[in-house]
């Protein structure tokens, strides 16, 4: 648990995002140089990068947010942050697959995760000693 201000939270999301056309195109140098690109853009928005992992073409991020961050302008700013100096860092390695400045797909996966499951949440909520 966290506290911002007048609230206490604990706000887990579990991002995944894909390249373009899903061409396989990172290696492990790229990835790593993702993951600390990440960390710093994380950083910047006040974002815990918990996990970092991927695979050629698509990245997962375990992420902790805090309730004033709207998850789609973050996550705007952290693909075009991470496009940007990626493409600059590989463009040799990357024009092999993209004749266009991209790298992400434009759609994204944005799951919340973490806690109890639903059921036990929706169990305690209606359990609850309401008056009478």
């Amino acid at each position: 648990m966290k506290s911002h201000y007048h609230c206490v939270y604990d706000m887990k999301y579990h991002l995944v995002l894909v390249t373009k056309y899903r061409h396989k195109c990172f290696t492990a140098e790229i990835l790593n140089s993702l993951e600390e690109i990440c960390r710093i853009q994380c950083g910047k928005w006040e974002v815990d990068l918990l996990e970092f992992g991927g695979e050629a073409d698509h990245v997962h991020l375990l992420l902790g947010l805090n309730p004033t961050i709207e998850p789609a302008k973050f996550i705007n700013s952290l693909k075009t942050v991470s496009s940007r100096l990626v493409r600059k860092q590989y463009s040799e390695h990357l024009k092999q697959y993209y004749w266009k400045p991209v790298l992400w797909s434009r759609a994204y996966c944005l799951l919340t995760t973490g806690g109890a499951p639903l059921e036990v949440i929706k169990d305690y909520i209606q359990n609850q000693n309401r008056p009478t």
